[in-house]
């Protein structure tokens, strides 16, 4: 059974143990390969996000954040980010993790989620976020630089949760 809580100051280190590969690979997020694990760990428990955690098995399996996709005006609108051990991978973690983070983007009162760039070449998280409800609403032309493809489209994924 996957368990998913709001995360912890003293779950960092299990959740670097999540992030550090994930983006090490260089092929799904934005984030450089050589980022330290300092600043990873900054960003993903910034005082702005509402951090979550999945565990399973008495380990943490993924993390996710919600945040303001935008200030003010566009505030209503929130933007997520979602990072799934590579232990725990194909067991439907990220799905649970997306459903569990919709109903909690209502609860906190947010009107749609936005993410803003899902990397094109990473199909199985567009056929799992298009399953979960998003319409891939923009094409980013190469915005990304794939560790081993080079320039990459991204694509600007959206979902009205009212």
């Amino acid at each position: 059974m996957l368990t998913i809580r709001a995360a912890q100051q003293s779950d960092q280190e299990a959740v670097w143990a999540i992030i550090e590969p994930v983006i090490r690979a260089g092929d799904t997020y934005m984030y450089s390969p050589d980022t330290s694990k300092e600043k990873m760990l900054a960003l993903w428990f910034d005082a702005e996000k509402y951090t979550y955690v999945a565990e399973k098995e008495g380990r943490l399996a993924g993390t996710f954040f919600l945040k303001a996709n935008q200030p003010d005006l566009g505030s209503h609108v929130v933007n997520a980010g979602y990072m799934v051990h590579p232990a725990y991978r194909g067991r439907g973690i990220a799905e649970q993790l997306c459903r569990f983070s919709l109903e909690e983007a209502r609860r906190l009162g947010f009107k749609a989620m936005q993410f803003n760039c899902v990397i094109s070449t990473n199909t199985v998280a567009v056929r799992l976020w298009q399953k979960c409800g998003f319409d891939i609403v923009g094409t980013l032309p190469k915005a990304f630089q794939h560790k081993e493809l080079g320039f990459t489209d991204a694509y600007v994924m959206y979902q009205w949760l009212e």
